[in-house]
This record gives structure tokens, C-alpha cells and sequence, in this order.
């Protein structure tokens, strides 16, 4: 079976151009299929600041309404997900943009009513399907998918989708046609035992260790969504799911660097 590499870039290093240009000249270089699943940084909450849309975040999430869903569109599909296109055109990679809505590449629905906390994230989607028909073309023409964090219901509604969870959701998508391997990219060097330690990094997480962290506290609150897709990821098939520093890709595609999950 081929391998696919499903790589997650977060949004920091979206957010930093030095770090963004390095990132993918060793994305590009990758020699096996691969899909590039980015976050949309902080280029949007700028860009709503200049259109006067305000904006409301709650624990560091997006409230979506209907103005800030055409920025979001307009900054994640648009500006961020064409630049990243052009720039592995530069290295070599003949990368393709796309969100959910382009080929019914991936379908959502709006997530129905409001948290235990009385929140609604307004138009949030929560991933239904994803077309691997389309995904398994395009990497047949050794083009490069490049995702970004919208999709669509089917009815003629873009929602803002959670980019961990796009990734995780095409690599188990597709894990039954390919040996797949998810990287979760960013500028930590994987899960840290100590958030204000760099080098505290837990080298192998299964998910008996996960909910021993959890029960302790141990995990930094806002890694636990990533920590729980990449557990779904391992759970519905991916052969491998490492979460580390983008700016050791290479390393950490081979499981060499950041954080292995593990089932078990």
C-alpha cells in the first residue's frame, strides 16, 4: 500500500512569512502523495478589524456570524490558501487550492444548538463526508491538495470548519486506500508536559496516558482538541498521527521528533 502524507500547518506559522517559506520548501520536497491542510492565523481577525466586522472569540474559538463568515472566506480560501498554492508552484509542487465546497470536496452541517456553556459558534460546521473520489483523482495527476478551513452543506452554506479536524477526517477518509500518516505542523516541538518548557516534550502519548494527563490536568487546555482528533485518527485507521515542530518536518514524518499517538 502507497503511503499519503497528510500534513496540518497551524496558524502561527501561517501567520510568519520566514517560517511559513521554510515550512513548505520541506513540504514540497516530500516524495510521496501528500495533502496540505492549513489553519487561517490571524490574518482574518486583522482583516474583520478593518472592515469594522467585530469579532467575538471564546477560549480562543471563532464565533462565526454572517459578516465574519465572508472573511473568513475570503481570507482562508482566498488570500492565505492561493498564497500557499504559488509558493509550492515555486518549489516544485503542483499544488491545487481548494475548500469543501469546491468538487463536494468535502461535505458539513452547521453545528445544531448551543454548548453546555450556552455558546453558538453561528456558522460552524461539523464534517459529514469527505469525497475521496476527488482527493484519490487529483493525487493520481500528482497534483498537491491544499485545504482550507471551509466547507459547505450541500444547501448553498459555507461554514468555518475546525482545520485539526479537516485533517483528521480526510487522512481516515482515505486510510483504507493508502498507508496514511498525519502531521500536526506548528511551533511547538509536540505535546509538553510543562507549557512553559519547550524541551518538556512527551515523546509517545496512547490513549491510557492521554486520559491519565487529562485527569491530572498535565495537558494545556487548548491541545486537547488536537489530542482528541488525532486519537479518532488512530482509532478509524491512520497508520500514524505525530504532532511536532513544523520547522522538523522531515523528522517528524519518519517519527524521529515530536509527539507519536498511539493506541493502547
Amino acid at each position: 500500500m502507497n503511503q499519503l502524507i497528510i500534513v496540518k500547518i497551524g496558524g502561527n506559522i501561517v501567520d510568519d512569512d520566514s517560517s511559513l517559506q521554510n515550512f513548505l520548501k520541506s513540504f514540497a520536497s516530500i516524495n510521496q502523495a501528500k495533502i496540505l491542510v492549513h489553519g487561517g492565523g490571524k490574518l482574518a481577525t486583522k482583516m474583520a478589524e478593518t472592515m469594522g466586522v467585530q469579532q467575538q472569540m471564546v477560549d480562543g474559538r471563532r464565533i462565526t456570524d454572517g459578516e465574519t463568515l465572508k472573511v473568513v472566506t475570503m481570507v482562508y480560501a482566498g488570500y492565505i490558501n492561493k498564497n500557499i498554492v504559488a509558493q509550492l508552484q515555486q518549489y516544485g509542487a503542483n499544488a491545487i487550492g481548494l475548500s469543501g465546497a469546491d468538487a463536494n470536496a468535502i461535505l458539513a452541517h452547521k453545528r445544531k444548538g448551543k454548548t453546555t456553556q450556552g455558546i453558538d459558534y453561528g456558522f460552524v460546521g461539523d464534517i459529514d463526508q469527505v469525497n475521496v473520489a476527488f482527493f484519490n483523482g487529483l493525487i493520481k495527476q500528482s497534483l498537491v491538495p491544499v485545504v482550507s478551513p471551509i466547507t459547505h452543506d450541500g444547501n448553498g452554506q459555507l461554514l468555518n470548519t475546525n482545520a485539526d479536524t479537516i485533517a483528521q477526517s480526510i487522512a481516515t477518509a482515505m486510510s483504507s486506500f493508502y498507508e496514511t500518516i498525519l502531521v500536526y505542523s506548528f511551533e511547538k516541538k509536540g505535546v509538553l508536559l510543562d507549557i512553559n518548557n519547550d524541551d518538556s516534550v512527551i515523546p509517545i502519548i496512547d490513549s491510557n496516558y492521554y486520559q491519565t494527563l487529562k485527569a491530572k490536568q498535565q495537558i494545556f487546555a487548548g491541545m486537547i482538541p488536537k489530542l482528541d482528533n488525532a486519537f479518532t485518527a488512530i482509532e478509524q485507521g491512520v497508520s500514524k498521527v505525530i504532532i511536532g515542530n513544523a520547522a522538523e518536518l522531515d523528522q517528524l514524518i519518519i517519527g524521529k521528533a515530536g509527539t507519536t499517538i498511539q493506541n493502547g
